[in-house]
């Protein structure tokens, strides 16, 4: 039996604008004839946006869905239809709706594309009517509240580690693979080129791998600010996240002041961190659980992670 490999993650609609527009305009501009006027409207930035992409990180399709709960732009590209990429978009963006707490989630659904919509529960609302030119049908359906989980008393949180410097290579190596080891979910990595001396290391690469397979919703986000000189080399962790791209994913940044930043960081979701002043040594200082440090550096990752850029040099290389 063939298996379609591909896998939705949530879009930003203006990091992810090339992909999100590369698909949109493909499908209902080139192929439906629909006026881009029409097409992109002022209501995109304010929905949210899911992808799906294939395993080489390429786009395959997108939907998104509004404030109000209106789901649209569902589009697919032709040789990805049929294997459930539409149905995957649909459902996700139908939970979006229900963790939103909304109650009703509807959408003009094109008359060739109405038995998808009626397939997945939802029912007609209204008369047949005429939008870019295409005959829609409005249709609904209707959400039932999230349950509310009892929820065991908070285990009383771990008692925060003072800050250690690291003064050897040595100690560098061990702070960063007890980070990767302790991180339950998700695992930030702020680098200037992925410095072999440390992520080129084999129990730290075993490490990783071994983070994303023991849970399936584990997540390693690296921010590399020079790509551009990982290009001519092989290197181990570019290599992992090739086999485990639903695991692995990898920015880097457009604004000149992160490009100039000097340190980097790795950060878990345990309150770890681990903080070098200059990237390219192994001086810094790390704890295995400092929260206030590692909420400063989770902010600073975000922030710079929102506006940079998917790293598609990699996939050049056949990564």
């Amino acid at each position: 039996m063939n298996i379609p490999n591909y896998y939705l993650e949530p879009a930003n609609y203006q990091v992810d604008f090339e992909d999100l527009h590369y698909l949109r305009n493909l499908v209902f501009v080139e192929e439906q004839q629909i006026p881009p006027e029409v097409e992109f409207d002022e209501l995109d930035r304010q929905c949210h946006h899911f992808i799906a992409r294939d395993v080489e990180r390429r786009p395959i399709g997108t939907g998104r869905l509004s404030p109000e709960g209106k789901i649209g732009r569902m589009a697919v590209l032709q040789e990805w239809r049929s294997q459930r990429v539409g149905e995957s978009l649909l459902r996700a963006l139908i939970e979006k709706a229900r963790n939103q707490g909304l109650t009703k989630v509807s959408a003009h659904a094109q008359l060739a594309a109405l038995g998808f919509y009626e397939k997945c529960g939802f029912t007609r609302e209204g008369e047949v009517f005429m939008e870019a030119g295409i005959p829609h049908q409005a249709v609904q359906l209707m959400l039932e509240p999230l349950a509310q989980p009892k929820r065991p008393p908070p285990k009383p949180r771990e008692s925060s580690v003072e800050a250690q410097r690291l003064e050897t290579v040595e100690s560098a190596l061990a702070a960063t693979l007890q980070l990767i080891m302790n991180a339950r979910r998700q695992l930030c990595i702020y680098s200037r080129d992925l410095e072999y001396w440390l992520y080129g290391q084999n129990d730290i690469v075993e490490a990783l791998k071994q983070f994303a397979l023991r849970n399936r919703n584990a997540t390693v986000q690296i921010i590399i600010q020079d790509p551009a000189s990982l290009q001519s080399q092989t290197h181990p962790v570019l290599e992992l996240a090739q086999k485990l791209p639903s695991y692995f994913l990898i920015r880097a940044p457009l604004e000149t002041e992160d490009l100039q930043y000097l340190s980097a960081f790795v950060i878990n979701d345990f309150d770890g961190y681990l903080f070098r002043l200059q990237g390219n040594r192994y001086e810094g200082h790390w704890s295995p659980n400092l929260p206030a440090r590692n909420r400063q550096l989770r902010e600073e990752f975000e922030r710079v992670w929102q506006r940079s850029r998917p790293c598609t040099e990699f996939r050049a290389l056949g990564l």
